[in-house]
């Protein structure tokens, strides 16, 4: 439900220690010695025709003040201004600098530390030299792979997640746990690890927009009340617009007399926006139907057939509903820690469908 914070295991830092340095020449190259840096750590792959798909970009900055940001741009041919014309801009944290944002894929990336009031070119033929309102730019090629494992799950390329979360307080994923089985379904898992539990999320790699989105899931009556399993969308760049979430996800949030549904238009905070429903046994198609100013969400059951059967909930949003952006489609399974109830058994949940209908 909250903003992802995407920090680094502990295990990866030597690996990004290793790509701030293989990128530190190209950082030094583009400042002053008195200036700031900026540094990437994690860089998406290198695709020449990669502009329908997408992936995330993160770095940080080493003396920057709060009121720079930076842009971003990727190339394919030429310097393509990302995430969007009318998005140019990706913040700082204000503790510690760092910056992410999602990028369609290029050859390569660059990141320009920008001053206010600043006016980015939409497309660059060549990158601009630092200046009195560009205080720090820094290029480098795209990765040789994805950063993030990958699997394929009806017809689509999802990112596997690899890195914490902030969501449902703390969580740490480990890409064993999202799978697809010899049926073609999907499996997500939360683990019992040495350390603790460990969960999953995958996410399209492709921004779909409007259009009809549908997942056909097998029971989810037996998870453990702590267990948070997620259909949503998401976009990092779109935090004015409470990132584009929006989302069906089945929990009773920690406490076992808790409606086990909910669809919600972010921010949850908002009464209006969170609409609560009881989620049966058995296997259910659960849909959100985007439309401009609109988002109507649906529960059926499956029938014995394998067609649509009863409708069990429904309902729409017109209010808060966000326009299409860089968003993507995720799908994820959690555990919930600040419910009365803490996670006590593992959970999984099978998706044996995927659909989108523009």
């Amino acid at each position: 439900m909250e903003i992802l914070r995407l920090t680094r295991l502990a295990s990866r830092r030597t690996a990004l220690v290793a790509i701030s340095a293989a990128f530190c020449g190209a950082c030094r190259s583009r400042r002053q010695e008195s200036g700031p840096i900026i540094q990437f750590s994690r860089i998406p792959q290198a695709d020449p025709n990669g502009r329908s798909r997408n992936d995330i970009i993160e770095g940080s900055v080493e003396g920057a003040r709060p009121d720079q940001q930076v842009v971003l741009y990727a190339k394919s041919g030429k310097w393509w201004i990302q995430p969007l014309v009318n998005q140019p801009f990706t913040p700082l944290q204000k503790k510690t600098s760092k910056w992410t944002n999602a990028t369609h894929l290029g050859t390569d990336y660059a990141a320009l530390l920008v001053e206010p009031g600043y006016h980015p070119p939409a497309i660059l033929d060549k990158l601009p030299e630092r200046s009195t309102q560009i205080a720090a730019v820094v290029s480098a090629p795209g990765a040789a792979k994805p950063p993030s494992p990958m699997l394929r799950f009806d017809g689509y390329d999802w990112r596997v997640r690899d890195v914490p979360s902030s969501r449902g307080n703390f969580n740490d994923y480990n890409p064993a746990n999202a799978w697809v089985d010899a049926a073609g379904f999907l499996h997500l898992r939360i683990a019992k690890e040495a350390e603790g539990w460990t969960c999953a999320e995958i996410s399209l790699t492709s921004s779909l927009g409007y259009g009809m989105y549908e997942y056909t899931v097998d029971d989810t009556s037996h998870m453990d009340p702590a267990a948070v399993f997620g259909m949503f969308t998401y976009d990092y760049a779109g935090g004015a617009l409470n990132n584009r979430e929006m989302d069906i996800e089945i929990s009773r949030w920690g406490d076992p007399i808790n409606k086990n549904g909910q669809y919600t238009v972010q921010p949850y905070y908002v009464a209006a926006n969170v609409e609560r429903f009881n989620v049966p046994p058995g296997k259910l198609i659960h849909s959100l139907t985007w439309q401009e100013g609109r988002a109507t969400f649906r529960t059926v059951r499956v029938a014995r057939d394998g067609s649509r059967g009863a409708l069990i909930a429904e309902h729409t949003f017109t209010s808060g509903v966000p326009t299409p952006g860089i968003e993507s489609a995720r799908i994820n399974l959690y555990s919930f820690a600040r419910g009365k109830q803490h996670q006590k058994d593992p959970a999984e949940v099978v998706v044996e469908k995927f659909t989108y209908l523009p």
